[in-house]
């Protein structure tokens, strides 16, 4: 049963974490934004769509924020404690710092197991909309943007200058209308004086109401015929309109992006690494089974070739190849030999580059497998880190637990990411690769426990300062003895 003790910890933990989480979620949105922000601005996107792309994309960002701002959190809450010498009055009452860490290690393994339900099931479904989505508003044309005295030309067959546009972008004046004919028509110009611009309501059609103006025509064929009708045609109010569906963001079906080892569950992911092993072994066999067929010597390796070879004289007496053939064909076998060669060099470059994209596939879904566990017992090792690193230097707010925190962090991050470029490469086996920041942080954080039981003074600068004056006098007592 929890104690006053554990509530208070707990208490004190759980402030901290709710706002270092979130602060942590939306830095790392940030992050996000700020790579695709040239691919976001001008596109025309609602608050809607915005929003629920961050939706999303929050979403795939939760297990990395996770571990970070468990980190961060223990650092301060401890931190907090020992500054307000709570923790030397709870060693006093002769409990340890074990049993004072327990209740929140037990928070901690459940924040794991949220983190892995996390990843497992919500995070394929999200990273595939927001991959999808992302795809969508990348290659997405721009929004309409019509400006003075520039010619626009995104409207499939049509490019519109206008001189001027009062402030309300709907009166425009000097409009001049360039439209490209198709089947081999000629081109037409519009020239008009002013005129009132407005775009439909379903935002399908933009609609031009001209005043005052010309419309110039060819009538002819493409071929440079003499045969070309010029027709000039004078207008006090015409009405044309422009299709900008080719404007609109065509939003893909999610099914398009399905198979991809990162918008899988771990049920799914068993069964696609078990089907991508078999299949592997089935190419591997066929291709060590097909490799001398296309020879002619192969249907000579048997028992029947051995059995003439030691009645025939001639192959018993032959020292090389060329004993056993006449002058007049050795050139044509040579050649023939350096052509099967040169063949089989060809065909195994191919297929070594069929069994490298298998075995890359093969890692890749085994990484991911890794990486949806590495990420959730993180959280439990970045506490271990966390919670005795913060005891030991007794310093709370932002400052100095956010400077460890990240110091920490990003030992965490890069030992991930080479880990997981080397079991990409295949250099090492995917699960050393992706358990290397684990494998690199557990003795630390084990390290970190065992001196803050001792109230270590592993930060303190005058143990340090002591430490080096006392190698400083045995130093000199060394010199005068000299």
């Amino acid at each position: 049963m929890f104690k006053k003790l554990d509530k208070l910890i707990i208490k004190a933990f759980i402030g901290p974490f709710i706002a270092t989480f979130f602060i942590t979620l939306l830095v790392l949105v940030m992050q996000f934004f700020w790579l695709y922000i040239d691919d976001f601005v001008g596109k025309g996107l609602g608050v809607d769509v915005v929003l629920k792309f961050i939706w999303y994309q929050s979403a795939v960002l939760v297990p990395l924020a996770l571990p970070l701002a468990v980190l961060l959190s223990s650092l301060m809450t401890f931190g907090n404690l020992g500054e307000s010498f709570e923790l030397v009055a709870i060693k006093s009452a002769g409990i340890s710092l074990l049993r004072f860490m327990r209740p929140l290690f037990i928070i901690s393994v459940f924040i794991s197991g949220i983190a892995f339900l996390f990843s497992n099931y919500i995070i394929p479904v999200a990273f595939l909309k927001s991959r999808t989505m992302l795809s969508d508003i990348v290659w997405a044309k721009p929004a309409f943007d019509l400006k003075e005295g520039v010619f626009y030309d995104r409207l499939n067959g049509f490019a519109i200058k206008v001189g001027e546009k009062e402030k309300n972008d709907s009166i425009i004046r000097d409009v001049i209308v360039y439209e490209q004919q198709q089947n081999g028509q000629q081109d037409n110009f519009i020239i008009a004086k002013s005129g009132v611009m407005r775009v439909s309501p379903n935002k399908r059609y933009l609609e031009f109401n001209l005043k005052d103006g010309w419309r110039y025509q060819e009538k002819g064929n493409a071929t440079g015929s003499a045969k070309t009708d010029y027709i000039r045609l004078g207008f006090k109010e015409y009405n044309k309109q422009f299709d900008m569906s080719a404007l609109q963001i065509n939003w893909t079906a999610d099914t398009t992006n399905k198979n991809n080892e990162k918008f899988y569950s771990m049920r799914q992911l068993n069964k696609a690494i078990d089907s991508l092993k078999k299949d592997n072994q089935l190419v591997r066999n066929s291709l060590e089974k097909g490799l001398y067929a296309t020879f002619l010597f192969n249907k000579y390796l048997d028992s029947t070739t051995q059995k003439k070879a030691k009645e025939d004289s001639l192959f018993i007496q032959a020292k090389t190849m060329d004993q056993l053939l006449p002058d007049s064909a050795r050139s044509n076998v040579s050649h023939q030999a350096i052509g099967e060669a040169a063949s089989m060099s060809s065909s195994l470059a191919a297929a070594d580059m069929n069994m490298q994209e298998r075995e890359k596939q093969y890692r890749k879904h085994e990484i991911e497998w890794h990486r949806k566990i590495v990420l959730s017992v993180s959280c439990l090792v970045l506490f271990l880190i966390g919670a005795p690193l913060g005891s030991i230097i007794r310093k709370g707010g932002l400052g100095t637990p956010l400077i460890a925190a990240i110091s920490f962090f990003m030992v965490f991050y890069f030992s991930t990411t080479v880990g997981e470029k080397f079991a990409k490469e295949g250099s090492w086996n995917t699960f050393s690769g992706m358990w290397l920041a684990i494998f690199v942080l557990v003795p630390v954080g084990l390290f970190l426990t065992y001196k803050a039981m001792r109230d270590s003074q592993l930060f303190n600068k005058e143990a340090y300062y002591r430490l080096f004056k006392m190698i400083g006098g045995f130093f000199r007592g060394l010199a005068r003895s000299n």
